[in-house]
């Protein structure tokens, strides 16, 4: 408005110094009528620009009022819902996958894993057994977990692989301190290999012994209880859960001793097995070249008659820092009808792990190897975990007349961790073999069969 008033200020004292310039000719008359008309102009100009300012200034006062309004609300809701949340008591946390946990001891997980295996198998081309390219899909599985209030959790679990549909775990479970108890569909104690994880072996398969002796899930009933550095477990079962219904019943044992010496943990147990067979069964014990996708065996026992099996464990390993080792052996007895001998077979195994990449260790818990959690993964921008491991497999089925085969095996394998969730594998294996059920040229039944395979894995 100042600058309104000087125009019309100025404008007015043109107009009455008018006089003192009469005698100007007509041009400059015409030129002063003519300023006098642009600075009107210009003032009215000015007004309308100062109005402007006005009406803009007034919106973004009523923008900003409505800015603060908004965010006023949203913290007023974020405050409701969080209020709410903590009210129901449920959180939610990632696990791999959600771990939704609820108020009073609920909770819910779903859980499962993807394996994806290919290589190849070198066979004598004498013994007229296949070999070659092979894959295929080794576990595909989907289930959940979780904690019931009072104690008591659950866990489902189906495997899709191999085109059929099989029930993994169907486990009802109570829990109070050191102790467990657990009803269902579950794996009953066979030693450290059988009992850690596929998710968390070292190998592409575990030791041959594990598959030749037809380690399983079986229905039934388990106790455990860890107290210290010991562990107890025993249970009584019947037979695996898509094999029944039979009258074939077993019962297991397993004591592990598992204390810490400084930084190193340190693992020894034993094992005990007795499984009794309806009458008029048969066992067969035989094994795969290392890799899963062939369906060939070159130690084979054939069908046995058989009353009851009786199985001795004995374990060890230790972990300590990038190293670790683990060997174990499992005698099996065949008790056979009448005046038949009664064999009795042994397979075993000893390895030894480093990690290549710093601060990296294999997990351990409860008398299992677990999961490997990278010091550096890459979703953190390291490299993730690399190990290396090598291992010797033997197996020997030969004993009281029946001649199965032995096999000497050989083992290397190379295991990336990126994350906590993936993995990727790179395994060779060397499997000699004397007794072979396949004779290669001129009867020949000592040789050898290479194998390589890859996998692919995730789980949640």
């Amino acid at each position: 408005m100042k600058h309104t008033i000087s125009l019309v200020a100025l404008a007015a004292g043109l107009s009455l110094a008018q006089p003192a310039y009469a005698a100007d000719d007509a041009s400059s008359r015409e030129e002063l009528a003519e300023m006098r008309a642009a600075m009107a102009a210009m003032a009215a100009r000015i007004d309308a620009l100062e109005a402007d300012l006005a009406a803009a200034e007034a919106k973004t006062a009523e923008a900003s009022a409505a800015a603060v309004a908004a965010s006023s609300a949203a913290s007023e809701a974020s405050a409701a819902a969080a209020k709410a949340a903590e009210g129901d008591g449920t959180s939610i946390k990632w696990k791999g996958g959600p771990l939704i946990e609820g108020k009073g001891g609920w909770s819910f997980k779903p859980r499962g894993r993807l394996q994806y295996d290919a290589g190849i198998t070198s066979v004598p081309s004498s013994t007229g057994r296949d070999d070659g390219f092979g894959s295929e899909a080794r576990r595909a599985r989907l289930g959940v977990e979780g904690d019931i209030p009072g104690g008591f959790g659950y866990k489902f679990e189906l495997d899709f692989a191999g085109g059929a549909t099989e029930v993994t775990d169907a486990i009802l479970s109570y829990e109070d301190k050191g102790l467990k108890v657990a009803i269902g569909q579950q794996n009953n104690f066979q030693g450290l290999e059988e009992l850690t994880s596929s998710r968390f072996i070292s190998q592409l398969e575990r030791a041959a012994f594990t598959d030749a002796f037809g380690f399983e899930r079986r229905l039934g009933v388990s106790v455990q209880y860890g107290v210290g550095d010991v562990l107890v477990q025993t249970g009584l079962f019947s037979d695996n859960i898509d094999d029944l219904s039979n009258k074939n019943w077993s019962a297991d044992g397993r004591v592990v001793y598992l204390p810490k010496l400084g930084k190193a943990q340190l693992h020894l147990g034993g094992s005990l097995h007795y499984t009794d067979l309806e009458s008029g069964s048969s066992v067969r014990y035989r094994q795969r070249p290392f890799v899963h996708f062939t369906g060939e065996r070159f130690i084979n026992t054939g069908s046995l008659a058989a009353v009851s099996e009786t199985g001795y464990g004995l374990e060890a390993a230790a972990i300590n820092g990038p190293l670790h080792f683990a060997a174990e052996g499992f005698w099996q007895q065949v008790d056979r009808p009448g005046a038949l001998t009664d064999p009795t077979f042994f397979g075993g195994y000893a390895e030894v792990g480093y990690f290549l990449t710093g601060g990296d260790t294999r997990g351990y818990k409860k008398g299992v190897f677990e999961r490997v959690k990278p010091a550096n993964p890459v979703d953190e921008g390291g490299l993730g975990a690399l190990q290396l491991n090598l291992r010797y497999d033997y197996l020997d089925l030969n004993d009281a007349g029946i001649i199965g085969g032995t096999q000497n095996g050989y083992g290397i394998s190379l295991i990336w961790t990126p994350t906590d969730y993936t993995r990727f594998m790179v395994n060779y294996g060397r499997m000699s073999y004397d007794d072979a059920v396949h004779p290669a040229a001129g009867g020949d039944t000592s040789y050898s069969v290479d194998s390589l395979g890859v996998r692919a894995q995730v789980d949640f």
